[in-house]
């Protein structure tokens, strides 16, 4: 994998994981595609970049799909519309994008919380490629590059009706901040932390 530095020119992690283990479109006679780390590319980029594009276009189907009952009409795009975009550049915040021969199929972003904190937002894995370890990639990626922005704490929120987001993050580290045995939709957004404090910046 290449990683092109952001916006202040800063490293960002490499991260590369086992062929075996990363699974990618599924071929209904063959099975998952392996994921070639070397064919993948991190992008930073601000928010208006076209190559963001498929991120809130498909961000935007999935929350409606999924909560349109609840937001309302025109409540996705409030939702997406919530943070200007100068919170996620750089130095307070940065807007990661996944490529892989050219087409963004991953991403994900941070912005200042507090001073030691970053809030990670717009996580995301194109739905044509699922199952293939993108969002455990991205994560890390964005842990990384928080690192070493100064950042000691993560947290992050995801909704109610999103289990696999939840899983996801319990399985990566993170604190639950809520009663995992209650019913999601009785507790709202779900929020996690993790704490950074004891990671060094990697070069």
């Amino acid at each position: 994998m290449t990683a092109e530095p952001d916006l202040r020119r800063e490293p960002l992690n490499t991260v590369r994981q086992p062929l075996d283990i990363v699974r990618g479109p599924l071929d209904p006679e063959r099975g998952p595609r392996p994921l070639d780390p070397d064919a993948l590319t991190v992008l930073s980029l601000p928010m208006h970049d076209p190559r963001v594009r498929p991120l809130l276009d498909e961000l935007a189907v999935e929350y409606d799909t999924r909560y349109g009952d609840l937001f309302g009409r025109d409540g996705v795009a409030e939702e997406l519309n919530r943070y200007p975009a100068e919170e996620f550049a750089g130095p307070g915040g940065a807007l990661l994008v996944i490529q892989e021969h050219g087409e963004s199929i991953a991403g994900g972003a941070f912005r200042r919380y507090d001073d030691a904190t970053a809030e990670l937002k717009r996580i995301w894995t194109h739905s044509a490629h699922r199952r293939r370890g993108l969002a455990r990639l991205v994560m890390a990626e964005l842990e990384a590059l928080a690192v070493h922005r100064g950042y000691t704490r993560l947290y992050l929120t995801t909704g109610p009706r999103q289990p696999e987001a939840k899983y996801l993050y319990l399985a990566t580290g993170y604190e639950p901040q809520f009663d995992l045995d209650a019913d999601p939709e009785t507790i709202g957004p779900l929020a996690f932390t993790k704490d950074l404090s004891g990671r060094r910046p990697q070069n």
